[in-house]
């Protein structure tokens, strides 16, 4: 069921190290992709299946072969490593284990792009992790992977580790773009989308580490290889990370389409005395879904199926002594405070849905509030600059579909009812929305 592939090498001795990474067959894929013709390398991938795995779901191959060749500027290839997204940790565990993975992936992409220059932009709190790619970039430069003539190839590549400031938003692709170059973090309006007019206004490529690192594997072992695996549409491998209340959290690599029931299962199931009350598929930007999905296969299809999204395949568990409306509430709080304010819809709606949810929380609202806190995420989604909005109203509406008996329960007891010391409270609240 599981299938390590990008975490095969996380228990070796100094994973981190390229002498232990080459011990594993580390950087034999670039020694192939650089005999390749970039365009056979972008082929490669677009055969193999491979779907960005920060989020959204976009064919990698199809994104790689949107950059203008043509175009006489130079091109870029920008890793997304700000991961920020509450619930979200599979890429910071990936580049501490494995940095050498990323780097790899990284060299080959941008060979495929024809870029000669590649960013890895790290969220700036994790220090640890920033130290750990420096090393891996500088071990690479020292053995020859990066630099001029890489591997008597011909082909030059910079790679420059840049740690941005501890933005949410800088983890939206064009805010991203715009903290690299000096400037204050907020989304571009599109077009020009980046694969014209990038970073410096030139093309470029933006990627997840996930999606960068699965590329030597592919190149490896094939494209058939990799798209064997997984489900019709989503292909290949992924890492679910699972948090909260199960026995044993953490990453769990496994082919797409897997169950959360399986999941929970090699997770040594629900902590004791509990039953599952509801989750998070991607993180808390999506759609909170219960336990009537535990057999949704984990893939883009299946989660959208049921009016959720995989997202990053943050799997966030929680029990029957969690508090929905104050988790919304926390989430909430959280895009308030993260918000650019660049847009009105979701500078003054996310500061408006706290005040609601603040006051439902606290069992001071009215059934007609849960109608105005509606009709304002009807109003906020989809009219601001970039998603963040969007994943802002996603715990709301979906909590009060499945919840909703939980958020009368909170005005009829003038406060929150729940009790958390209790076994089962809500388990059971209907979607009576």
């Amino acid at each position: 069921m599981l299938t390590p592939v990008l975490s095969d090498n996380w228990d070796q001795i100094r994973s981190w190290q390229l002498a232990s990474y080459q011990r594993s067959g580390g950087y034999d894929a670039l020694r192939t992709a650089l005999r390749m013709q970039p365009a056979d390398v972008v082929t490669a991938v677009k055969d193999s299946g491979l779907r960005g795995r920060g989020g959204a779901g976009f064919p990698t191959g199809m994104k790689w072969s949107f950059i203008p060749q043509d175009n006489p500027k130079p091109k870029y290839l920008v890793v997304n490593a700000d991961e920020s997204e509450p619930g979200t940790c599979k890429d910071i565990p990936l580049m501490l284990a494995s940095p050498h993975t990323l780097v790899e992936g990284v060299i080959i992409s941008a060979y495929a792009i024809r870029a000669s220059t590649a960013f890895i932009y790290v969220r700036g709190e994790v220090l640890h992790v920033i130290r750990r790619l420096h090393q891996a970039v500088e071990e690479a430069k020292a053995a020859g992977f990066i630099g001029t003539d890489i591997l008597g190839s011909g082909y030059d590549l910079d790679v420059i580790v840049h740690a941005g400031a501890g933005a949410y938003i800088c983890g939206e692709e064009t805010a991203l773009l715009d903290s690299l170059e000096g400037r204050r973090g907020q989304p571009r309006l599109r077009p020009p989308f980046p694969a014209v007019a990038g970073l410096y206004g030139c093309p470029t490529v933006i990627n997840n580490v996930e999606s960068i690192a699965s590329v030597p594997a592919i190149i490896k072992n094939g494209a058939d290889w990799f798209s064997s695996m997984g489900t019709e549409k989503s292909k290949g491998m992924t890492l679910y990370s699972l948090s909260g209340h199960v026995a044993r959290p953490g990453q769990y690599e496994a082919p797409m389409g897997i169950t959360l029931r399986q999941l929970i299962d090699l997770a040594g199931g629900i902590r004791e005395g509990h039953e599952m009350k509801f989750w998070t598929p991607g993180g808390s930007s999506t759609p909170l879904l219960t336990a009537e999905h535990l057999d949704v296969p984990l893939d883009y299809e299946g989660v959208g199926s049921v009016g959720s999204m995989l997202g990053t395949k943050a799997l966030q568990i929680f029990d029957d002594t969690t508090c929905v409306v104050r988790a919304v509430l926390r989430w909430t709080e959280f895009y308030k405070h993260e918000s650019c304010g660049k847009c009105t819809p979701c500078r003054e709606g996310t500061w408006w849905l706290v005040q609601i949810l603040e006051r439902l929380e606290h069992g001071k609202g009215t059934e007609e509030d849960l109608v105005t806190l509606l009709d304002l995420c009807e109003n906020i989604t989809g009219r601001s600059f970039c998603a963040l909005a969007d994943g802002a109203t996603a715990p709301i509406t979906s909590s009060i579909q499945h919840f909703k008996d939980e958020y009368l329960a909170h005005f009829e007891n003038g406060g929150c009812p729940f009790d958390p010391m209790a076994s089962t409270v809500f388990a059971t609240a209907g979607a009576s929305a």
